[in-house]
């Protein structure tokens, strides 16, 4: 299987501390890759770079054939990239409705977009008037997903996207994005809960001190925990 992303030996910095350690990673298309490691491995810092919101200071980032380690952040969703930080940051004050037109804009998409979005949360339909702040946990992450989702990406990163949320929302959150890849998108996921990674991921990458230690394809941790005890802490 081709791959869609390649991270290759990248350096970043919070001033001058080193978070990543010639971190290398590669999404294959059409498939979801999970990172997953202990709070400050660098996970979320990892897809922070990729999103251009934390500069390389050495190392390569690739979407298909097209260099994005030197691009604004602000055009790395328009060559493709779609992010859903953790704790979602929704315009709270605007109307679901308003929230998805903001995320059409990035790349001039129209209703067929739109429509398209909305067909994966049927929820959000009944909503659009509705102000973003006053929606549950479950369905202000749905709804940062949609957004996101507006940009038609080829690769979407999520970030914790079933923190906080109850059993139910977190099976939808799952299913949407089974629902994506079958659509093409191919998906990184940051979750800090094995229990909602082994369903729907296909491999996983275990992250600490801001390298990548591991890559392996998820029957393996099905079967052997040992791997995840040893980088998560949990078995």
């Amino acid at each position: 299987m081709a791959d869609i992303l390649t991270v290759s030996q990248l350096d970043c910095f919070y001033g001058e501390v080193q978070v990543l350690h010639g971190l290398s990673l590669n999404l294959r298309r059409g498939e979801v890759l999970c990172l997953l490691g202990r709070n400050g491995a660098g996970k979320t810092t990892a897809l922070k770079a990729i999103m251009g919101l934390l500069p390389a200071r050495a190392g390569s980032i690739r979407l298909g054939d097209k260099e994005l380690t030197k691009l604004p952040a602000h055009e790395v969703p328009r060559a493709g990239i779609a992010y859903v930080p953790q704790g979602r940051r929704l315009f709270s004050e605007m109307t679901v409705a308003e929230n998805i037109e903001i995320g059409l804009m990035t790349r001039n998409k129209g209703k067929a977009t739109r429509d398209a979005v909305l067909d994966l949360f049927p929820v959000l339909r009944e909503r659009l008037k509705q102000r973003s702040g006053t929606l549950s946990g479950g369905e202000q992450q749905m709804l940062a997903m949609a957004r996101a989702l507006c940009v038609e990406p080829e690769v979407l990163l999520l970030d914790e996207p079933t923190e906080g949320l109850m059993p139910s929302m977190i099976a939808r959150i799952r299913e949407t994005v089974g629902k994506l890849r079958e659509r093409g998108v191919s998906t990184i996921l940051v979750e800090q809960r094995v229990d909602a990674v082994l369903p729907v991921a296909d491999r996983v990458a275990f992250i600490e001190n801001g390298r990548n230690r591991e890559t392996v394809e998820v029957e393996r941790l099905r079967e052997d925990h040992a791997l995840i005890k040893r980088y998560v802490g949990v078995g």
